[in-house]
Order: structure tokens, then sequence, then C-alpha cells
């Protein structure tokens, strides 16, 4: 046996760390290896060292030599150990790659865990179309843990590492293996904590995805070119493609379940650019998304997408009796009431959602639990509304370009439907209790307080009337979609911060001028971090500023007349002189405005530098008083 190479372990773990690691290799190679979309991994058998063998060669075929394996298995190993049944564990996985260019070719590992030896060893071979298997013995591979008094180490080994053969897909290099695999495995050994949630695409099957995945990539990607949005047209593009993927294989399953042939029909609320909803109606599923603003692309996708342009408030108004799924992607102040507005609408229609803004009934969601990160307690929120719902409730991790790619699942109910009044009560007084939270701890609903003050039967139940809303005061999102770059901040607010921090920079300079022989200089101030610049304000400015994207380097930036701000700090800007893009140019004079060009702003340094401005009037693209001001030609907004 070729022991390749080795790592030593910084810290010494119990050999369960390296089964630990392995699993993470053995089912999620994908986090190392970008190549693959996923891997499924049958269940494990136990067997002992005389059963080894049989079972090899059960999954290999009999006509496969397979001596030099099972030398290579053996390697330090004492037979004694191995006689009891569970020393061994073989398990087949299957990997799945991203692009499969062989076709029915399937790529298979068998995977022998040795127990005793803390090794695990990976046996690799196809299976073509036919069903023929042919064995990969050059790729066969063991990762080992060897534990010794005064040092660990974790190592691997290679049958015939002069023999080994590279795809650089299913079959990674040998020298990849070296320097990627096994310092990763060493990692992993060491945190050996478990995810907070479930494996990747954990509800479907991967292979499935994968294959549909590719197609309507490459089926929408042309989108990409044409997108009239203001957003990253790649990271939209493909997320909703990848979301699109996972309905369609999850409804998929879901036909087969229940054996029919029909599609389910759906309604996203809060659907935003449409895509997911345009790329469902494409692959024939009837349905709608309705959002509280049009977006430019929604004109792009045809007659044959459905979108509306409608403010969701939950009540009974917008129930949706004959939906099989509601979605809820992105959707922010409704994705709580999305498993509620489900299982109101009927006892079969079932939702799924993607959290991303954490809402609560009423308003923003406050944070309970210190112990958990903020998106883990608020997944449990959601799940924890969708089980009060009477659902029985699935979590999964999409494979999406996101932190935020945990969805929730509802699908059957945990009651019958005879028991629907019962657990309507249940729901009631859950969204009630919701509410007396945010009562207690002070915490601002949305625009106005949220509360159930409607009518009331006689034993004190609310009465719902075809249209009243669940809560009083719920807030959909703005249609006009608010403006937070600082350019709508009042003129006096950001002249006030303008003129203070300008003040701050000019100081700076002002005793070195005085003391030096050019005296007559233009001052050009000295320059200041952002986080300085932060202590000249007071609260008040500071709060209204933490409103904004950006916040006050945002507005400093929007300053572009007075200040330059590059690398975290903050100049003055120097009028006579070029930016590094210029300083090509021949001349070294600021170039003058062209002939005909209007004056629509005030000059701030005519007005406000103790030296004035350092350019002439002519010179100047901005106006040297108010007789030089000329009213702007563009049409307003």
């Amino acid at each position: 046996m070729s022991k390749s190479s080795e790592i030593n372990m910084t810290e010494k773990r119990s050999a369960e760390s390296l089964w630990s690691a392995a699993d993470v290799w053995i089912k999620k190679p994908h986090v190392v290896n970008k190549r693959l979309c996923g891997v499924t991994v049958t269940d494990y058998t136990d067997v002992d060292t005389a059963g080894l063998k049989q079972v090899l060669s059960g999954l290999l075929g009999t006509n496969i030599e397979m001596t030099d394996i099972c030398v290579f298995l053996h390697a330090d190993v004492v037979d004694e150990e191995h006689e009891t049944a569970g020393r061994w564990c073989v398990g087949v996985r299957t990997i799945i790659p991203k692009v499969n260019k062989t076709g029915d070719c399937l790529f298979k590992e068998v995977i022998v865990k040795d127990i005793v030896g803390n090794a695990v060893t990976f046996i690799p071979f196809e299976v073509n179309g036919a069903g023929q298997v042919t064995l990969k013995s050059s790729n066969v591979y063991k990762i080992q843990l060897q534990l010794k008094p005064d040092e660990w180490k974790l190592c691997l080994h290679v049958l015939r590492p002069e023999q080994w053969y590279n795809d650089g897909v299913a079959y990674p290099k040998l020298s990849w293996l070296h320097s990627e695999l096994l310092p990763k495995l060493s990692r992993w050994a060491l945190e050996s904590k478990a995810s907070e949630f479930k494996s990747t695409l954990s509800l479907i099957p991967v292979e499935k995805y994968s294959i549909l995945y590719q197609q309507l990539k490459e089926k929408y990607k042309a989108l990409v070119k044409v997108w009239p949005e203001v957003t990253d047209p790649e990271k939209f593009v493909f997320e909703d493609v990848a979301i699109a993927t996972y309905l369609l294989v999850l409804w998929g399953e879901e036909r087969a379940e229940n054996g029919t042939t029909t599609k389910q029909s759906f309604v996203d609320l809060g659907c935003g650019n449409g895509l997911l909803v345009h790329i469902l109606n494409n692959e024939g599923h009837p349905g709608k998304g309705t959002d509280v603003r049009k977006r430019k692309i929604w004109d792009m996708y045809g007659a044959g997408t459905h979108l509306e342009e409608n403010a969701i408030t939950p009540s009974n108004g917008f129930l949706f009796p004959t939906t099989d799924w509601l979605i809820g992607n992105h959707s922010d102040e409704l994705t709580p009431w999305i498993p509620v507005i489900a299982a109101r609408s009927s006892y079969s229609c079932r939702y799924f959602v993607l959290p991303c803004c954490f809402f609560d009934f009423c308003g923003k969601y406050q944070r309970r639990q210190c112990k958990k990160s903020q998106y883990k307690e608020y997944i449990d929120f959601i799940t924890d509304v969708s089980t009060v719902c009477g659902f029985h409730t699935e979590e999964d991790c999409l494979r999406i370009p996101s932190t935020k790619r945990v969805c929730i699942i509802g699908k059957g109910r945990t009651y019958s439907e005879a028991e629907e009044a019962m657990v309507e009560e249940r729901r009631y007084d859950y969204i009630r209790e919701r509410e007396a939270l945010f009562t207690s701890s002070g915490v601002s609903k949305n625009v106005s307080q949220c509360g159930h003050d409607g009518p009331h039967s006689d034993n004190g139940q609310d009465v719902l009337t075809p249209a009243s809303d669940w809560v009083n005061g719920f807030q959909p999102r703005e249609k006009t979609e608010a403006v937070r770059n600082c350019s709508a901040l009042p003129r006096d607010f950001v002249d006030a911060v303008v003129l203070r921090v300008a003040e701050a920079l000019l100081s700076l300079t002002e005793k070195n001028l005085e003391s030096s022989s050019c005296g007559d200089a233009w001052n050009t101030g000295g320059s200041l971090l952002i986080s300085e610049v932060v202590n000249l304000l007071d609260q008040s400015t500071l709060q209204a500023l933490k409103k904004e994207c950006g916040g006050l380097q945002t507005l400093l930036k929007n300053s572009h007349q007075v200040f330059r701000v590059k690398g975290g700090r903050v100049f003055i800007r120097d009028w006579m002189t070029h930016t590094p893009a210029q300083s090509s140019r021949v001349t070294s004079k600021r170039k003058p405005p062209p002939s005909g060009a209007l004056k629509t702003r005030l000059c701030w340094f005519h007005t406000h530098h103790p030296q004035g401005c350092p350019l002439s009037s002519e010179d100047c693209a901005f106006a040297h008083g108010e007789t030089d001001l000329r009213p702007s030609t563009k049409p307003q907004r």
C-alpha cells in the first residue's frame, strides 16, 4: 500500500471526529468539489471480515478480481478485531455531476468504513446504460486517522497512485486530494459540530434536480442579457431558476405519490420580478403571482405569464380555496401569514416559503433567544407557526447563491378535516399571543397598532366578516419603493452635515498654511477616516443617516462637488488638480465647462470656503453667485 500523504492534527479529538468529517465528504462532496451537484447514498450494511468480500462481490460482480482491494482494505488490520458484525460498514454512493457529459453512465463508489481501524475506503466503479459494471481500481483510496500517544495524523493512502485517472469531476486529480481534500477533512474533524439546518436538497431526488436545473438554466439564460431591472441579472435569474427547479421536482414527486398527472396550481404572494411565476407557468403549472408594485420586466414575459399588481392583506378577502400551493419567495411581511392563509384557504392547500427579512404578524420580528443565530431563531418561528396551523412541516436547504436558503414546506395536515374548527381556534389564540408579546415589549407594530378590535360574538371571539382583516393595522409594502440613498433627505439637513465635515477637514491644515511661506496657497484641508467623521455628528443626525443605505458614506459621496472619498477616508475635492484617470492629459488645469452649459447649482467653495473657489467663474462648472445661476432644462421626474 502506498501512503501518498499525511497531515498532522493540531488538536487531539476522539475518533468520532473522523466520522463526522468523513460524512461531510461522503454526503456533501459538492461543498469542496464545485463540479458536483450532489450524491445519493444507500443505507449501510454491517458485516464482519468473512462477510466483507461477499458483500463487495454482490455490489461489484463476482467476475471482478478483488484480491488487491481486499489486501488494501486489510492493511494494518488484526482480523480478530473485525470478526464481529458491525466492525465493517459498507454502503454505495452515486455521484451526480453538475454536467454529465457521458450520458447514461453512472459514477458510483463503494464506501467501506473500518470502524476499528478508523479508516474509510472509496472503491469507484461505473455502471453503463446496459447495467455493465466497470471497476476503477486505479482510483481506490483510503482516508485514515492514525492515533499515537505523541501525535495524531490524518493520512491518505492510494492503491495505485501511478495509474491514477482524473477527469476533474467524478475523478479529481490526486494532487487535489492531497492539497485540498485532506486539509478540509482535518478542519472538519476539528470543527465536528452539527449544522443548524438540514442537508441541501434533502427532500427531493438530487439527480432529478441536477438534470432539470441544467435544462432550465439553458432555457432561460437569455433573460440575463435583456434584464431591465437594476438588480444583478445573473444572481436573480439563476436563483429563480434554482427555486423553480426545486418546486418542479417536489411537485413531480408529489404527483407520483398521489398517482395523478394533473399539474399543481399555485399563487406566488409577493412575487417581485415575477420570474419564478414565468418559469412555472411556462413549465405547465397554472397559477399567478401578485405583488404590490409592478416591475418593468413583467411586460417582457408575455400573455402566458399571469401577474397582478395588488396589495395582499391577510383577511377573508384574500383566501385561495381552489389553489394547490401558496408560494412565499422572500415575501417579507407576508412570510408568517402564508401558513395561516394556506390553512384557512382549504384543507388541501399546501405552501412553500423561503424566508429572508424577519417579520412577525404585526411588524418586525424581535429576537428572544441569544443562543441561536437570528436566522435560525426566525426559521424556528415560522416552523412553529406552521405546526400550530396544523401542517406536517418540513425544512430543506436550497442550492442558491444566498446565505438565506432554508425553505419551509407545509404539505399534509396533522388533523382530520372534521377537527378544523378546533385547530382554527388554536391558530386564532396563537396570533393573539404574538400580538400580546408585541404590546408588552413596547415594540412598534407597523404603521398603526396591530389588534383584533373587530366585531365580537357572544362568547368573546372575533367574528371575521367576509372582508375583515385578521389583524387591524397590518401594513403591506409601499407601492412606491422607498428611496434610501440619501437623495430624499431634507436639503437643510444635508447642507449642515456637509458644512460641519468640510470645516473640520479645513481646520486640520489652517495652522500649517499660516506658518508656511505659501500663505496664499488654497487650503485643500486634511483627511479623516469615516469613523472619525462619525464622531463629529450628534446622535439625532446619525440616527437619520442610519436609515439610509450606506449612511454617512453615501451622503459624502453624493456631495461630489465638495468631497472625495477613497479608501475609507474623506478629503476636500481639489478642483485645480486631476484625478488619476485624468493625469495623462497634457494640461494641468481643469477643463472649463463646455460652451452653452447651464450652471444649475451654486458653487459650494465660492460660498463657504474661506478663500473662495480656486477657479474663475469661467472655468468653474458651478454658479458663482445667484446671478450666475440658470434654471435646469431637465424634465421633472
